[in-house]
């Protein structure tokens, strides 16, 4: 019994952040704020996986969930590079 409350109550924290997450990547008033949201949207997807390996109780997900935190990772790491090199000044060197 305490165990399917607790599952339950895991599925509708994840499927209400979800939901907001979506809200976020839909209504984010930046490209970086929608990027952000994406990123946070990959996290949830990855701990619905995590739950329901652990329900179910087999280790098939696992080598799916090291994948998708491998892409999360990389693509917050890409875009972090993308947006330091728009953001960066442009010097002006003086000749001397």
């Amino acid at each position: 019994m305490a165990e399917t409350i607790l599952i339950w109550g895991v599925g509708i924290v994840l499927a209400v952040s979800g939901v907001l997450t979506l809200a976020r990547v839909v209504t984010g008033p930046t490209m970086l704020d929608r990027v952000v949201a994406l990123e946070v949207l990959m996290g949830i997807l990855i701990c619905s996986l995590g739950v329901e390996a652990a329900v179910h109780r087999h280790t098939t997900t696992l080598p799916v969930l090291v994948s998708l935190s491998l892409i999360g990772f990389l693509g917050s790491v890409s875009v972090a590079r993308f947006v330091r090199k728009q953001d960066a000044p442009v010097s002006q060197e003086v000749d001397r």
